[in-house]
């Protein structure tokens, strides 16, 4: 079984907790369907995802270098970047750890 972790991000303040509940659990769900072990959840609240300036999503990629997961599961792309120059650029870090 591979093992993932789940990135949840929503991007306003008018935006509630609701959204990232919703986002984990449809993850979950996939991660389920998909024969996919869960093994950490990284959540940035309020937070653009028109750069990679982002908490949660940083200590994601430090955290890949440790090879202690191989997936990362999203809700949707645009949760991963918005910008799709930075999202080329992480998702190519992040492959070489695997």
């Amino acid at each position: 079984m591979k093992t993932a972790v789940i990135y949840a991000r929503y991007s306003s303040d008018s935006q509630t907790e609701q959204s990232i509940e919703g986002q984990v659990r449809v993850c979950k769900q996939f991660a389920e369907k998909n024969d996919l072990l869960v093994v950490d959840q990284y959540i940035d609240r309020a937070t653009t995802g028109m750069n990679d300036n982002r908490a949660a999503f940083q200590q994601m990629l430090r955290d890949s270098k440790r090879r202690q997961w191989s997936v990362v599961i999203v809700y949707k792309l645009d949760r991963f970047a918005r910008n799709k120059y930075e999202s080329v650029v992480n998702q190519s870090v992040s492959n070489l750890f695997e």
